[in-house]
Protein backbone atom coordinates (compact mmCIF):
# COMPACT_ATOMS: atom_id res chain seq x y z
CA UNK A 1 0.00 0.00 0.00
CA UNK A 2 2.72 2.32 0.87
CA UNK A 3 4.25 1.79 -2.67
CA UNK A 4 0.46 2.94 -4.47
CA UNK A 5 0.54 5.72 -2.15
CA UNK A 6 3.56 7.35 -3.31
CA UNK A 7 2.51 6.40 -6.94
CA UNK A 8 -0.71 8.37 -6.41
CA UNK A 9 0.74 11.48 -4.50
CA UNK A 10 2.88 11.90 -7.51
CA UNK A 11 0.34 11.79 -10.01
CA UNK A 12 -1.85 14.23 -7.98
CA UNK A 13 1.92 16.28 -7.88
CA UNK A 14 2.02 16.18 -11.53
CA UNK A 15 -1.24 17.30 -12.48
CA UNK A 16 -1.12 20.05 -9.85
CA UNK A 17 2.08 21.65 -11.51
CA UNK A 18 1.16 20.84 -15.10
CA UNK A 19 -2.45 22.67 -13.94
CA UNK A 20 -0.47 25.44 -12.85
CA UNK A 21 1.92 25.75 -15.76
CA UNK A 22 -1.11 25.95 -18.12
CA UNK A 23 -3.09 28.80 -15.58
CA UNK A 24 0.30 30.76 -15.87
CA UNK A 25 0.17 29.90 -20.01
CA UNK A 26 -0.78 33.35 -21.33
CA UNK A 27 -1.85 34.52 -24.98
CA UNK A 28 -1.31 37.85 -26.18
CA UNK A 29 -2.92 39.48 -29.47
CA UNK A 30 -1.08 41.83 -32.09
CA UNK A 31 -3.33 45.04 -33.02
CA UNK A 32 -2.99 47.69 -35.74
CA UNK A 33 -5.03 49.93 -36.51
CA UNK A 34 -6.87 50.63 -40.17
CA UNK A 35 -5.12 54.02 -41.74
CA UNK A 36 -5.05 55.85 -44.54
CA UNK A 37 -1.74 55.69 -45.77
CA UNK A 38 -0.03 55.09 -49.51
CA UNK A 39 0.96 51.96 -50.87
CA UNK A 40 3.99 51.72 -53.58
CA UNK A 41 6.01 48.92 -55.20
CA UNK A 42 8.89 49.92 -56.83
CA UNK A 43 12.18 47.97 -58.75
CA UNK A 44 15.93 48.86 -58.81
CA UNK A 45 18.62 49.61 -61.62
CA UNK A 46 21.44 51.42 -62.83
CA UNK A 47 22.08 53.86 -65.92
CA UNK A 48 23.60 56.03 -67.11
CA UNK A 49 22.84 59.67 -68.41
CA UNK A 50 22.74 61.27 -71.81
CA UNK A 51 21.96 64.03 -73.43
CA UNK A 52 18.12 63.85 -75.21
CA UNK A 53 19.70 64.99 -78.88
CA UNK A 54 23.09 64.90 -79.24
CA UNK A 55 25.03 64.73 -82.81
CA UNK A 56 28.58 63.64 -84.09
CA UNK A 57 29.90 66.19 -86.13
CA UNK A 58 32.70 64.80 -89.03
CA UNK A 59 33.93 65.80 -92.31
CA UNK A 60 33.18 64.30 -95.84
CA UNK A 61 35.57 65.25 -97.26
CA UNK A 62 39.65 65.08 -96.91
CA UNK A 63 42.22 67.44 -95.88
CA UNK A 64 44.53 69.28 -92.83
CA UNK A 65 42.60 71.03 -90.31
CA UNK A 66 43.34 74.48 -90.81
CA UNK A 67 41.31 76.49 -88.42
CA UNK A 68 38.74 75.85 -85.44
CA UNK A 69 36.88 78.26 -84.10
CA UNK A 70 35.36 75.83 -80.83
CA UNK A 71 36.54 74.42 -77.98
CA UNK A 72 35.17 72.13 -75.32
CA UNK A 73 32.19 73.43 -73.60
CA UNK A 74 31.73 75.95 -76.02
CA UNK A 75 28.05 77.08 -76.70
CA UNK A 76 27.19 77.29 -80.25
CA UNK A 77 24.42 78.42 -82.72
CA UNK A 78 22.75 75.96 -85.97
CA UNK A 79 24.77 77.41 -88.65
CA UNK A 80 27.93 79.04 -87.18
CA UNK A 81 31.36 77.92 -88.54
CA UNK A 82 33.07 75.99 -85.76
CA UNK A 83 36.20 74.76 -88.13
CA UNK A 84 37.54 74.55 -91.64
CA UNK A 85 39.45 72.44 -93.81
CA UNK A 86 43.20 73.49 -96.23
CA UNK A 87 40.76 75.10 -99.22
CA UNK A 88 43.72 74.66 -101.66
CA UNK A 89 43.31 71.22 -103.37
CA UNK A 90 39.18 71.75 -103.42
CA UNK A 91 39.43 74.84 -104.82
CA UNK A 92 42.02 73.99 -107.19
CA UNK A 93 39.19 70.60 -108.27
CA UNK A 94 36.53 73.13 -108.89
CA UNK A 95 38.28 75.52 -111.47
CA UNK A 96 39.55 72.49 -113.41
CA UNK A 97 35.65 71.67 -113.10
CA UNK A 98 35.04 74.90 -114.24
CA UNK A 99 37.82 74.76 -117.33
CA UNK A 100 36.53 71.05 -118.64
CA UNK A 101 32.63 73.22 -118.33
CA UNK A 102 34.03 76.04 -120.40
CA UNK A 103 35.61 73.40 -122.93
CA UNK A 104 32.82 71.28 -123.18
CA UNK A 105 30.65 74.10 -123.98
CA UNK A 106 33.39 75.75 -126.70
CA UNK A 107 32.64 72.10 -128.30
CA UNK A 108 28.79 71.89 -128.51
CA UNK A 109 28.74 75.35 -129.96
CA UNK A 110 30.81 73.77 -132.87
CA UNK A 111 29.08 70.76 -133.64
CA UNK A 112 26.08 72.75 -132.86
CA UNK A 113 26.73 74.80 -135.77
CA UNK A 114 28.22 72.10 -137.86
CA UNK A 115 24.63 70.00 -137.07
CA UNK A 116 22.70 72.55 -138.42
CA UNK A 117 24.47 73.10 -141.63
CA UNK A 118 24.35 68.98 -142.21
CA UNK A 119 21.00 69.77 -141.75
CA UNK A 120 20.60 72.57 -144.28
CA UNK A 121 22.37 70.74 -146.67
CA UNK A 122 20.27 67.36 -145.86
CA UNK A 123 16.99 68.65 -146.47
CA UNK A 124 18.29 69.93 -150.35
CA UNK A 125 19.62 66.55 -150.56
CA UNK A 126 23.09 67.97 -150.93
CA UNK A 127 24.62 65.18 -148.31
CA UNK A 128 24.07 61.51 -147.69
CA UNK A 129 22.05 60.07 -144.90
CA UNK A 130 25.08 58.62 -143.36
CA UNK A 131 26.58 62.09 -143.36
CA UNK A 132 24.25 63.57 -141.62
CA UNK A 133 24.04 61.49 -138.46
CA UNK A 134 27.19 61.17 -137.65
CA UNK A 135 26.81 65.24 -137.72
CA UNK A 136 23.87 64.65 -135.38
CA UNK A 137 25.76 61.97 -132.95
CA UNK A 138 28.85 63.92 -132.83
CA UNK A 139 26.67 67.03 -131.79
CA UNK A 140 24.49 65.04 -128.95
CA UNK A 141 28.15 63.49 -127.64
CA UNK A 142 28.90 67.60 -127.33
CA UNK A 143 25.91 68.14 -125.38
CA UNK A 144 26.52 65.28 -123.04
CA UNK A 145 29.69 66.09 -122.26
CA UNK A 146 28.43 69.62 -121.21
CA UNK A 147 26.16 68.45 -118.93
CA UNK A 148 29.00 65.99 -117.17
CA UNK A 149 31.28 68.59 -116.69
CA UNK A 150 28.06 70.74 -115.14
CA UNK A 151 27.71 67.81 -112.48
CA UNK A 152 31.23 68.14 -111.92
CA UNK A 153 31.42 72.04 -111.28
CA UNK A 154 28.54 71.14 -108.79
CA UNK A 155 30.47 68.43 -107.12
CA UNK A 156 33.35 70.41 -106.40
CA UNK A 157 31.37 73.31 -105.13
CA UNK A 158 29.53 71.33 -102.97
CA UNK A 159 32.96 69.39 -101.83
CA UNK A 160 34.70 73.25 -101.38
CA UNK A 161 31.65 73.76 -99.40
CA UNK A 162 31.97 70.76 -96.80
CA UNK A 163 35.49 72.02 -96.29
CA UNK A 164 34.11 74.92 -93.83
CA UNK A 165 32.16 73.11 -90.88
CA UNK A 166 29.20 74.11 -89.46
CA UNK A 167 27.44 73.42 -86.05
CA UNK A 168 23.94 71.52 -87.27
CA UNK A 169 22.02 72.30 -84.05
CA UNK A 170 22.58 74.94 -80.95
CA UNK A 171 23.79 73.56 -78.37
CA UNK A 172 27.20 72.67 -76.55
CA UNK A 173 30.49 71.66 -77.33
CA UNK A 174 30.51 68.29 -75.43
CA UNK A 175 33.73 66.60 -77.26
CA UNK A 176 36.76 67.67 -80.03
CA UNK A 177 38.80 64.83 -81.56
CA UNK A 178 41.24 66.77 -83.81
CA UNK A 179 43.68 69.78 -83.46
CA UNK A 180 44.69 72.18 -86.23
CA UNK A 181 47.37 70.78 -88.65
CA UNK A 182 45.89 67.54 -88.38
CA UNK A 183 44.89 65.37 -91.32
CA UNK A 184 41.56 63.91 -91.46
CA UNK A 185 40.44 61.04 -94.46
CA UNK A 186 37.35 60.43 -95.32
CA UNK A 187 37.77 58.04 -97.60
CA UNK A 188 35.98 54.74 -96.22
CA UNK A 189 33.83 56.72 -93.43
CA UNK A 190 33.21 59.83 -91.62
CA UNK A 191 35.81 61.21 -89.25
CA UNK A 192 34.38 62.46 -85.86
CA UNK A 193 35.55 66.18 -85.31
CA UNK A 194 32.92 67.15 -82.67
CA UNK A 195 30.34 66.02 -80.69
CA UNK A 196 27.72 68.34 -79.68
CA UNK A 197 24.61 68.07 -77.50
CA UNK A 198 21.21 70.08 -77.95
CA UNK A 199 20.46 71.09 -74.54
CA UNK A 200 21.81 69.52 -71.15
CA UNK A 201 19.45 71.21 -69.69
CA UNK A 202 16.62 68.48 -70.81
CA UNK A 203 18.86 65.01 -70.13
CA UNK A 204 17.46 61.73 -69.93
CA UNK A 205 18.45 58.38 -68.17
CA UNK A 206 19.13 55.07 -69.85
CA UNK A 207 18.42 52.86 -67.70
CA UNK A 208 18.82 48.71 -67.98
CA UNK A 209 16.01 46.29 -66.56
CA UNK A 210 16.07 42.55 -65.88
CA UNK A 211 13.68 40.68 -67.79
CA UNK A 212 12.01 39.62 -64.58
CA UNK A 213 11.10 43.21 -63.86
CA UNK A 214 9.93 44.96 -67.28
CA UNK A 215 6.49 43.41 -67.11
CA UNK A 216 5.66 46.13 -64.76
CA UNK A 217 7.46 48.90 -65.79
CA UNK A 218 4.81 51.43 -68.10
CA UNK A 219 5.77 54.69 -69.66
CA UNK A 220 4.74 57.95 -67.52
CA UNK A 221 5.71 55.64 -63.99
CA UNK A 222 7.63 57.82 -61.90
CA UNK A 223 11.17 57.20 -61.36
CA UNK A 224 13.88 58.66 -58.45
CA UNK A 225 17.33 58.57 -59.05
CA UNK A 226 20.78 59.44 -57.54
CA UNK A 227 24.10 60.09 -58.95
CA UNK A 228 27.09 59.19 -56.62
CA UNK A 229 28.47 62.92 -57.81
CA UNK A 230 25.60 64.30 -55.52
CA UNK A 231 24.76 61.60 -53.23
CA UNK A 232 22.61 63.93 -50.73
CA UNK A 233 20.73 65.03 -53.88
CA UNK A 234 17.43 62.72 -55.04
CA UNK A 235 16.31 63.49 -58.87
CA UNK A 236 12.94 63.24 -60.13
CA UNK A 237 11.63 61.99 -63.79
CA UNK A 238 9.33 59.79 -65.30
CA UNK A 239 9.44 56.66 -68.13
CA UNK A 240 9.01 58.20 -71.21
CA UNK A 241 10.21 55.33 -73.39
CA UNK A 242 10.48 50.94 -72.65
CA UNK A 243 12.56 49.60 -75.59
CA UNK A 244 11.39 46.47 -77.12
CA UNK A 245 14.85 44.86 -78.36
CA UNK A 246 16.37 43.03 -75.38
CA UNK A 247 20.30 42.81 -74.50
CA UNK A 248 21.69 39.38 -73.33
CA UNK A 249 25.15 39.82 -71.73
CA UNK A 250 26.61 36.87 -69.64
CA UNK A 251 23.02 34.92 -69.88
CA UNK A 252 21.52 37.86 -68.81
CA UNK A 253 18.48 39.21 -70.25
CA UNK A 254 17.57 43.29 -70.29
CA UNK A 255 16.08 45.92 -71.69
CA UNK A 256 16.75 49.83 -72.16
CA UNK A 257 14.14 52.12 -70.14
CA UNK A 258 14.33 55.79 -71.01
CA UNK A 259 13.82 58.15 -68.14
CA UNK A 260 13.14 62.27 -68.59
CA UNK A 261 15.77 63.48 -66.43
CA UNK A 262 15.20 67.80 -66.16
CA UNK A 263 18.38 68.93 -65.19
CA UNK A 264 18.10 73.07 -64.93
CA UNK A 265 20.71 73.39 -62.40
CA UNK A 266 22.90 71.82 -64.48
CA UNK A 267 24.05 69.38 -61.89
CA UNK A 268 23.46 66.20 -63.74
CA UNK A 269 26.85 65.53 -66.65
CA UNK A 270 26.76 62.96 -69.30
CA UNK A 271 28.23 59.80 -68.33
CA UNK A 272 27.57 59.82 -64.94
CA UNK A 273 26.14 56.38 -63.36
CA UNK A 274 22.40 56.82 -61.76
CA UNK A 275 21.01 54.59 -59.30
CA UNK A 276 17.09 54.31 -60.50
CA UNK A 277 13.86 53.47 -58.75
CA UNK A 278 10.73 53.03 -60.44
CA UNK A 279 7.86 52.94 -58.99
CA UNK A 280 5.65 50.55 -60.37
CA UNK A 281 2.47 51.24 -58.14
CA UNK A 282 1.41 54.58 -56.29
CA UNK A 283 -1.68 54.85 -54.40
CA UNK A 284 -1.93 58.08 -52.16
CA UNK A 285 -4.25 58.52 -49.32
CA UNK A 286 -6.19 55.13 -49.24
CA UNK A 287 -7.14 52.99 -46.82
CA UNK A 288 -4.13 50.12 -45.25
CA UNK A 289 -4.11 47.09 -43.89
CA UNK A 290 -1.14 45.14 -42.96
CA UNK A 291 -1.27 41.73 -45.12
CA UNK A 292 -0.55 39.95 -42.39
CA UNK A 293 -4.10 41.04 -40.63
CA UNK A 294 -5.81 38.71 -43.42
CA UNK A 295 -4.24 35.59 -42.97
CA UNK A 296 -4.91 36.10 -39.15
CA UNK A 297 -7.09 32.85 -38.31
CA UNK A 298 -7.91 33.06 -34.19
CA UNK A 299 -7.60 29.18 -32.94
CA UNK A 300 -10.14 28.32 -30.14
CA UNK A 301 -7.29 26.40 -28.25
CA UNK A 302 -6.05 29.50 -27.58
CA UNK A 303 -9.44 31.33 -26.14
CA UNK A 304 -9.12 32.07 -22.71
CA UNK A 305 -12.36 30.98 -20.69
CA UNK A 306 -15.66 33.24 -21.54
CA UNK A 307 -14.05 34.23 -25.03
CA UNK A 308 -16.07 33.26 -28.27
CA UNK A 309 -15.59 33.32 -32.31
CA UNK A 310 -18.42 34.71 -34.67
CA UNK A 311 -16.92 34.23 -38.01
CA UNK A 312 -18.35 35.23 -41.41
CA UNK A 313 -17.78 33.31 -44.89
CA UNK A 314 -15.84 35.61 -46.86
CA UNK A 315 -12.89 35.11 -48.86
CA UNK A 316 -11.23 38.32 -47.59
CA UNK A 317 -11.62 39.12 -43.88
CA UNK A 318 -10.36 40.80 -40.82
CA UNK A 319 -10.57 40.42 -37.19
CA UNK A 320 -11.42 42.74 -34.53
CA UNK A 321 -11.70 41.43 -30.58
CA UNK A 322 -14.51 43.17 -29.18
CA UNK A 323 -14.88 42.17 -25.26
CA UNK A 324 -14.65 38.57 -25.53
CA UNK A 325 -15.63 38.41 -28.84
CA UNK A 326 -13.51 37.39 -31.81
CA UNK A 327 -15.15 38.82 -34.30
CA UNK A 328 -14.81 38.42 -38.32
CA UNK A 329 -15.36 41.74 -40.78
CA UNK A 330 -15.79 40.68 -44.55
CA UNK A 331 -13.70 43.59 -46.21
CA UNK A 332 -12.60 43.90 -50.15
CA UNK A 333 -9.34 44.46 -51.03
CA UNK A 334 -7.40 46.69 -53.90
CA UNK A 335 -4.09 46.57 -54.58
CA UNK A 336 -1.09 45.23 -52.54
CA UNK A 337 3.08 45.33 -51.75
CA UNK A 338 2.95 42.17 -49.55
CA UNK A 339 3.53 44.57 -46.46
CA UNK A 340 0.29 46.78 -47.44
CA UNK A 341 -3.38 46.31 -48.35
CA UNK A 342 -5.42 48.56 -49.72
CA UNK A 343 -9.02 47.97 -47.83
CA UNK A 344 -11.93 49.35 -50.54
CA UNK A 345 -14.92 48.29 -48.15
CA UNK A 346 -15.61 46.34 -45.09
CA UNK A 347 -14.32 48.14 -42.02
CA UNK A 348 -13.82 51.68 -41.02
CA UNK A 349 -10.66 54.04 -40.73
CA UNK A 350 -8.71 54.06 -36.75
CA UNK A 351 -10.51 50.46 -36.09
CA UNK A 352 -7.97 47.81 -34.79
CA UNK A 353 -7.77 44.65 -36.17
CA UNK A 354 -5.73 41.87 -35.09
CA UNK A 355 -2.59 40.64 -36.68
CA UNK A 356 -0.78 38.41 -34.53
CA UNK A 357 -0.15 36.19 -31.30
CA UNK A 358 1.91 35.19 -28.30
CA UNK A 359 2.34 32.72 -26.16
CA UNK A 360 4.06 33.33 -22.65
CA UNK A 361 4.18 30.90 -19.69
CA UNK A 362 4.41 34.53 -17.43
CA UNK A 363 6.55 33.95 -13.99
CA UNK A 364 6.30 30.50 -13.74
CA UNK A 365 8.74 30.56 -16.68
CA UNK A 366 10.88 32.99 -15.11
CA UNK A 367 11.26 30.88 -11.85
CA UNK A 368 11.95 27.83 -13.50
CA UNK A 369 14.95 29.44 -15.58
CA UNK A 370 16.34 30.69 -12.41
CA UNK A 371 16.06 27.23 -10.52
CA UNK A 372 18.35 25.60 -13.18
CA UNK A 373 21.47 24.37 -12.00
CA UNK A 374 22.86 24.89 -15.33
CA UNK A 375 21.83 28.26 -16.15
CA UNK A 376 24.70 31.14 -16.01
CA UNK A 377 24.05 32.97 -12.35
CA UNK A 378 24.47 36.73 -12.22
CA UNK A 379 27.50 37.73 -10.68
CA UNK A 380 27.78 38.26 -7.01
CA UNK A 381 25.70 35.68 -6.14
CA UNK A 382 27.79 33.15 -5.83
CA UNK A 383 28.41 33.05 -2.31
CA UNK A 384 30.41 30.68 -0.46
CA UNK A 385 28.51 28.75 2.55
Amino acid sequence: MTGIMKAGIMALTALALLSSCEKKQETEFSTSKIVKGNIQTSITATGTIEPVTSVTVGTQVSGIVAHLYVDYNSVVKKGQVIAELDKTNLTSELNTARANLSSAQSTLNYEQANFNRYQTLYDKGLVSAHDYENARLTYLKAKDQVTTATQSVQKAQTNLGYATITSPIDGVVLSKSVEEGQTVAASFNTPELFTIAQDLTDMRVIADIDEADIGGVKEGQRVAFTVDAFPDDSFEGKVTQVRQQPTTESNVVTYEVVISAPNNDLKLKPGLTANVTIYTLEKNDVLVAPSKALRFMPNEALLSEGQKIEDVEAPQKVWTLEGNTFKAHKVETGTTNGILTEIVSGISEGTEVLTDFSISNGEEENEQQASNPFMPKPRGNNKKK
